[in-house]
């Protein structure tokens, strides 16, 4: 029996001279927000000092989303301050168990710093939340442009404080999508994001919630469709034929109104000035250049990297090329929208 018991305690004894990584909390939060980017600190203090890295694992959490699972990491003295970042997604959360290890030249006892409960409150938001919580939400530009003849699309760009704009989304809208974001970066991120209104709108309008205020805050773009470039995605809107017949008609009467004028006048040099006015008829009646696209193409909403697809060629189309930039050509598809495809997807002529 005494030799049972001086095994065990061997091999506990053992077992803790293995333990070499002390982990508790720094910092934790008293509340967070359903949907809130929050930081959670540890503090980890090794008492090898030759070792490659620290590696830590996660288990047992509870209606959490996690954002890094490699910490953030500041010194400070002899401590580790390692941060973590979360999402509630649930109104009951859990902080997870964080497993600690050592990676060195030699095998140690891995560290379980045991998870805590959360105090998780839900927002009531307004009709025009866009699941955004934030610090702060900032726009930087946008634009907009007719998309068809019910519809504008608005294309903004904006960056945040301390929040996720991966779940940023809009009601009452007929098409709305992300076209660019930072999303692994939860500090300061960024995204641009397009949404398709009715024309008769005057204003687009949506709130977040303001972490700091404690309050929901309004952002408002005003509804102003222009022809100019405003935003990094330029030449949204595409040359406009409707009116040529009218600019042909009227370059026609300027021109029959100075071939009278020289003939009552007997001024035959202002023959000459004809020739603007029928130039101008000429360039209006060049019809628009077509463009092969090949099969199975895909035609993209705005000239972005990882662009929303809307539509994709199901034969090989002759299209009308209504612009182009360095790696897109603008079409009009044969429903009259405006889409852009890869130049790389044109049929080699």
């Amino acid at each position: 029996m005494k030799i049972l018991i001086l095994l065990t305690l061997l091999l506990f004894s053992s077992l803790y001279a293995n333990k070499v990584l002390y982990l508790s909390y720094d910092k934790v939060p008293q509340r967070v927000i359903k949907g809130e980017v929050f930081p959670v600190t540890i503090k980890t203090i090794s008492t090898v000092k030759d070792f490659k890295a620290i590696n830590y694992r996660f288990s047992n959490k509870v209606g959490l989303k996690v954002l890094n699972d490699v910490p953030y990491r500041e010194k400070k003295g002899k401590y580790f301050l390692e941060t973590f970042n979360f999402i509630a997604t649930r109104n009951s959360s859990r902080l997870p168990d964080i497993i600690a290890s050592l990676e060195a030249d030699r095998e140690y006892q891995n560290t379980t710093l045991l998870g805590k409960d959360l105090n998780v409150i839900a927002l009531n938001p307004k009709q025009d939340f866009a699941n955004v919580i934030a610090d702060s939400f900032e726009l930087l530009e946008y634009k907009t442009t007719s998309y068809d003849n019910k519809h504008n699309i608005v294309i903004f760009t904006a960056q945040a404080q301390n929040s996720n704009l991966d779940d940023i989304t809009f009601k009452n809208v007929f098409k709305q999508g992300v076209e660019s974001i930072t999303s692994n970066n939860v500090i300061d991120p960024k995204v641009t994001y397009f949404v398709v209104i009715k024309k008769e709108l005057e204003k687009f309008s949506f709130s977040y919630f303001n972490i700091g205020s404690n309050k929901f805050s309004n952002i408002i773009i005003p509804i102003i469709v222009d022809d100019d470039s405003v935003t990094t995605q330029t030449d949204l809107k595409p040359r406009d034929h409707s009116k040529v017949d009218l600019k042909i008609n009227i370059a026609a009467g300027i021109t029959i109104l100075i071939l009278f004028f020289a003939i009552w006048r007997k001024k035959f040099v202002y023959l000459i000035l004809v020739l603007f006015p029928l130039s101008y008829i000429g360039y209006l009646s060049i019809p628009p250049k077509d463009v092969c696209i090949k099969q199975g193409s895909n035609i993209y909403l705005l000239p972005v990297n990882n662009g929303t697809i809307f539509e994709t060629t199901p034969n090989e189309y002759t299209l009308p090329k209504e612009g182009s930039t360095q790696e897109y050509t603008k079409v009009k598809l044969q429903n009259e929208k405006i889409g852009w495809v890869k130049n790389e997807d044109l049929c080699t002529p």
